[in-house]
């Protein structure tokens, strides 16, 4: 299980897809905390969510399960399972926290410069997400200075 964590923007998303992609024979999974968050404020409940219905029951041996958010209805949508037998890339701002981290067999930080985050960002999710970009820059800030994500990593890749 590989757990990706990084600021919005610095490429978790692509480098997730891509690790996925690039899998030998069993198809890896992969879970993005973009489809659970509950709403702008829901960093920390998004990766509560994973944690509690994925991360733990896998560490159990048992196949999790997580209910994507339906950002235009503003509540939680359709369930879906997760196959404990199968390799799974979990990636999200947040992810890698004292909680969470031990739970992953792999922990990757991507740290990228504000400027260029901000522009892949609104490039990829447009003016939507324009007016709570620093509503959701806070969040990241506390996890930063909480969680020290940084320290939990196995890996970390700087993204230009």
């Amino acid at each position: 299980m590989v757990l990706i964590d990084g600021r919005s923007g610095a490429g978790k998303s692509s480098l997730a897809r891509l690790l996925v992609a690039q899998w030998p024979p069993r198809h890896a999974q992969l879970v993005a905390l973009d489809a659970l968050y509950p709403g702008w404020d829901g960093m920390d409940a998004g990766v509560d969510i994973v944690r509690d219905g994925i991360l733990i029951p896998r560490a159990g041996g048992r196949a999790g399960t997580w209910r994507r958010w339906d950002w235009d209805a503003g509540e939680p949508a359709d369930a879906h399972a997760v196959d404990f037998s199968r390799p799974l890339v979990i990636e999200g701002a947040g992810l890698l926290r004292p909680d969470t981290a031990p739970l992953g067999r792999v922990r990757v930080w991507l740290d990228s410069p504000e400027r260029s985050r901000r522009h892949r960002a609104l490039e990829r999710d447009g003016e939507a997400y324009r007016p709570h970009w620093q509503r959701w820059a806070q969040q990241e800030q506390h996890h930063l200075d909480r969680d020290d994500p940084l320290h939990l990593a196995d890996l970390v890749f700087p993204v230009p």
